[in-house]
């Protein structure tokens, strides 16, 4: 075999497709994601009574909130994987599924009395948030592996594992707590389906065995997945206690536009990261364009278009909002900037690489509490602010905990076209 095709860390199964195969595959994949979670509330709007339309709207939730950490671990294992190579992630993982499904079986008194859910929710819930955990493993090692095709179609199984039960439970009539059984078991079925999709030819490698992944890295990919979804959701949260009912579902409607533009480039994130973790600079300057020029396509149609943006979002009566469009994209264009940094931060081994995140957040909300705006304009031109003065300290070169050498490999040259 020749030495440049021998097995180096990050290279366990190789690339399955080029990038722009790869890219649209993931695209795609998060349109049945996001479509499959718009799917449930839909059809649950017409098959439940008000009582368990909003109790499953507060499962699933609930569910979101405690799978944050199975974010953070495929962060944490795409990362891994791509710098170190195939280790051994289980036991992290177990740990990781129990500790966030524990919480919620523990907490089951709380959540039925303060959230008036039936007592055995909860516990369905844990299940599937067991599963969505588990599964983040195999995610992360075909996202550290740049197996692409592969991780567009567990990302798909995922889905159908984590949504499609639920669906099916309501199409039969099954009630909130039939519906739930059923995601339960449907989606317990996928961490093994996406174990096997995720596993990779073994090869004879004399390369040293890799360092485990630790349980400190797996925490920061757990803060900064949560101060992501800190940062740029404060704004809708603050819009309930600050405006009025109208100005608040306004605000609401605008939010669609803004987390639009803060999630449709992700894909260019999501290739990235292995490459950022292999310490390509280019990457990260072509992340950043892409992101940047998606963002900015969004902001200019919403400029000219942005009275239909509002009509599409939440229906004729929030037409004359349009000229808040641009601004409301621009936000999220702004925060989808910063979640390429960040996630360069990560890939970096930046300590406290989330820390401007936060310090966002904290800023958002002290200036809100202090302003307290009580129009639609006033909230954004805040939020706007805060969005851009967080990207610009995110875009400040933050000094690297350790560098990584990593010998270079033709192979995992981007390919043209």
């Amino acid at each position: 075999m020749s030495p440049r095709r021998q097995d180096r860390p990050g290279r366990t199964g190789g690339r399955d497709t080029g990038l722009g195969a790869a890219g649209v595959a993931v695209t795609l994949a998060g349109v049945l994601v996001n479509g499959m979670a718009y799917l449930v509330p839909v059809l649950a709007a017409r098959r439940l009574d008000p009582a368990d339309l909003s109790a499953l709207a507060t499962a699933l939730g609930l569910v979101a909130i405690a799978g944050v950490p199975g974010l953070g671990l495929q962060l944490a294992v795409a990362v891994h994987h791509a710098r170190h190579g195939s280790s051994d992630t289980r036991r992290l993982t177990a740990v990781t599924a129990a500790v966030c499904a524990g919480t919620l079986v523990v907490a089951t008194p709380l959540l039925v009395a303060a959230l008036d859910l039936p007592v055995e929710v909860p516990t369905l819930l844990a299940v599937t948030t067991a599963a969505v955990v588990l599964s983040s493993r195999s995610l992360g090692e075909l996202q550290g592996s740049q197996r692409f095709l592969r991780l567009a179609a567990g990302m798909a199984l995922l889905a159908v594992g984590r949504y499609g039960g639920v669906v099916a439970g309501l199409l039969l009539d099954a009630g909130l707590t039939g519906a739930l059984v059923a995601g339960a078991l449907t989606a317990a079925l996928a961490p093994p389906v996406l174990a096997r999709l995720a596993r990779a030819p073994r090869r004879p490698s004399t390369a040293p065995a890799a360092p485990r992944l630790t349980y400190a890295q797996v925490l920061a990919g757990c803060g900064a997945t949560l101060a992501m979804l800190v940062v740029s959701y404060a704004d809708l949260l603050l819009a309930r206690q600050l405006l009025p009912p109208a100005g608040a579902g306004a605000y609401s409607v605008g939010t669609v536009l803004s987390k639009g533009a803060l999630w449709a480039p992700q894909v260019a994130a999501v290739l990235a990261l292995p490459r950022l973790a292999r310490g390509d600079r280019r990457s990260r300057t072509v992340a950043l364009a892409v992101t940047g020029g998606c963002g900015l396509v969004l902001v200019l149609a919403s400029t000219l278009a942005g009275g239909l943006a509002f009509r599409l979002a939440g229906g004729p009566d929030y037409t004359h909002l349009g000229r808040y469009a641009p601004l409301f994209a621009a936000v999220g264009a702004l925060y989808a900037v910063a979640f390429v940094l960040l996630n360069d931060r990560l890939a970096a081994g930046v300590r406290w690489a989330a820390a401007p995140l936060w310090v966002g957040a904290a800023g958002l909300v002290t200036v809100a509490a202090t302003v307290r705006p009580r129009t639609v304009p006033g909230l954004l031109l805040v939020a706007l602010g805060t969005a851009v003065v967080t990207t610009l300290i995110m875009a400040v070169p933050a000094r690297r905990a350790r560098t990584v050498p990593v010998p270079a490999d033709p192979a995992m040259a981007p390919r043209s076209g």
